[in-house]
C-alpha cells in the first residue's frame, strides 16, 4: 500500500478547531511524510475518532505536509526548512492549521502537550526534537534510533528525571520490548536481534563494490527510505540496533547476538536461563509495531497481512559475515570504547551515505569512512548535549573531507 494515499477521514470545516473529545488520545508526529510517519498516519485515519493531532513535522516535503494537515488538522505543521514557509503558509491558508518553519519550531511542536509522540525523524536531526518530547513527559515512540546511539546515557537519564516512558518502534526492538520480562532481568540470558541481510546478502565484496544507490535501495522485504535501505545493504542499521539495544535494556555487548534470518518473520528473541527463547512474529510491515505502541499499554487493529506458516514452509538462519559486513564489527568496537564512539560512528555513516546516494562515493567505501572517521576523532566522554552536538559536526566534517579526498 503507498501510504501517502491515505484513507479519507471525517471532512472538516475552515473553522473546525482540532477535535479533543473525552478519551482521545492527543498526538504528535515528529517526521509524518517519512516512511514511519505515513504508517501512523494510516492507523490514526482508521480510527480517527480515537485521536487528535497535536502537531506534524516534515523536514522538506512541504506538498505532502500540507496534505497531510489540511486532512487531519493538528494544532500545528512545521517545516524544518525554513526556506518552505511561505508554501506551507500559502497551502495551510484557510485552514485553521498553524504553519512554523525551522529546527527550533521542531523542537517547539515537540514540545507541546501531547499524550503520545512519534519520533520518526531520520539521522542525528532527530535528537533533539525527540529530547524535547521526553521532557514534555508522556509516551514517547521512537523509530529514530540515532537517538539512544548519539544520545546513549543523557538520554536515558531525561526520560527519568522527566517520567517519560520510551516505546520502541523499530521491529527489532519492539519485538524484544514484547517479550523480554523486563521485571525480572536477571534471567535473561541473551537477545537475539535479526537482521534480513539486505539485498546483498550472499554477494562477494568485489561484487557490491560496483551496485548503485538503486540496487542498494531495493530491500527484499521492507519498504523503508532511501537512507535506512541502504543502511539495511551495509548492515549499518544492524550496527546501530546492537548499540540502541545497549543502551535501551541495560545489557552488554556480549548478551546481544545477531542472527540473519532472510525470512523477515522472526522480528527478534529473548533467550533465557533455563533454556526457553521467546519470539515474537509477524509479517514485515512497520504497521505492526507502530500499532503496538499507538495503542500501548492495549492492543489495536492493523491492517496488516495475517501470517501464513504453511505458505512460508521454512525459517532459516545464518550468521553474519563480519568481513563482508564490517559495521558489525564496528558496533562491538565502539561499545567496548564507549564515550563519543557511537555518535561519531553514526555521523560518519549519515554523510557517507548520503554522498554514496549522490553517487560520490562507492557502496563498499561507506563503512572504510566510518571506520577512518573513527581512526581519527576524539572519543571521550560527552558530559553534556552541547557536548554532543559539537562532536556530532565534528564527525562529519572528517567524514566529508574523506568523501571529498575519495578515501576511506
Amino acid at each position: 500500500m503507498d501510504k501517502t494515499d491515505l484513507p479519507p477521514a471525517a471532512p472538516a470545516t475552515s473553522d473546525t478547531p482540532p477535535a479533543q473529545r473525552s478519551g482521545q488520545r492527543r498526538l504528535t508526529i515528529l517526521g509524518s511524510t517519512g516512511s514511519v510517519g505515513q504508517s501512523t498516519l494510516d492507523l490514526v485515519v482508521r480510527q480517527r475518532e480515537a485521536y487528535s493531532l497535536v502537531a506534524l513535522t516534515a523536514g522538506t516535503r512541504v506538498k505532502a505536509l500540507v496534505e497531510q494537515a489540511r486532512l487531519l488538522r493538528p494544532d500545528v505543521a512545521v517545516i524544518a526548512d525554513e526556506r518552505l514557509y511561505g508554501d506551507l503558509k500559502e497551502g495551510l491558508a484557510g485552514s485553521g492549521v498553524e504553519a512554523a518553519a525551522g529546527a527550533k519550531a521542531v523542537a517547539e511542536a515537540a514540545a507541546r502537550p501531547a499524550d503520545w509522540t512519534m519520533s520518526a525523524i531520520v539521522g542525528a536531526a532527530g535528537l533533539e526534537p525527540t529530547l524535547a518530547a521526553i521532557r514534555r513527559g508522556g509516551l514517547v515512540a521512537f523509530a529514530n534510533k540515532e537517538t539512544l546511539v548519539c544520545g546513549g546515557a543523557l538520554v536515558l537519564d531525561e526520560v527519568r528525571r522527566h517520567g517519560a516512558r520510551l516505546l520502541p518502534v523499530d521491529s527489532e526492538h519492539n519485538a524484544i520490548f514484547q517479550v523480554l520480562d523486563s521485571e525480572r532481568p536477571e534471567g535473561v540470558a541473551k537477545i537475539i536481534l535479526t537482521a534480513s541481510g539486505g539485498p546483498f546478502r550472499r554477494l562477494t565484496r568485489q561484487e557490491m563494490s560496483g551496485k548503485t544507490p538503486e540496487q542498494a535501495v531495493a530491500h527484499p522485504n521492507w519498504d523503508m527510505g532511501a537512507k535506512i535501505s541502504v543502511d539495511s545493504a551495509t548492515m549499518f542499521n544492524k550496527c546501530l540496533e546492537v548499540i540502541e539495544a545497549h543502551y535501551l535494556f541495560a545489557l552488554p555487548s556480549e548478551k546481544i547476538e545477531v542472527l540473519v534470518h532472510p525470512q523477515s518473520v522472526i522480528h527478534s528473541m529473548v533467550a533465557y536461563l533455563d533454556g526457553s527463547v521467546l519470539a515474537q512474529l509477524g509479517t514485515p510491515d512497520m504497521r505492526t509495531p507502530i500499532a503496538h505502541t499507538l495503542a500501548w499499554p492495549a492492543r489495536m487493529p492493523a491492517p496488516v497481512a495475517e501470517l501464513d506458516f504453511v505458505k512460508i514452509g521454512q525459517l532459516t538462519f545464518e550468521p553474519p559475515d563480519l568481513e563482508r559486513f564490517p559495521s558489525l564489527r564496528l558496533a562491538r568496537e565502539v561499545l567496548a570504547t564507549g564515550g563519543k564512539a557511537p555518535l561519531v560512528l553514526n555521523a560518519a555513516n549519515e554523510v557517507a551515505v548520503a554522498a554514496f546516494l549522490a553517487r560520490r562515493i562507492g557502496f563498499l567505501d561507506i563503512a572504510a569512512i566510518v571506520e577512518g572517521v573513527l581512526g581519527e576523532e576524539p572519543l571521550g566522554p560527552a558530559a553534556s548535549l552541547d557536548e554532543v552536538l559539537a562532536a556530532d559536526q565534528a564527525a562529519r566534517r572528517a567524514a566529508e573531507r574523506r568523501v571529498v579526498a575519495g578515501r576511506g
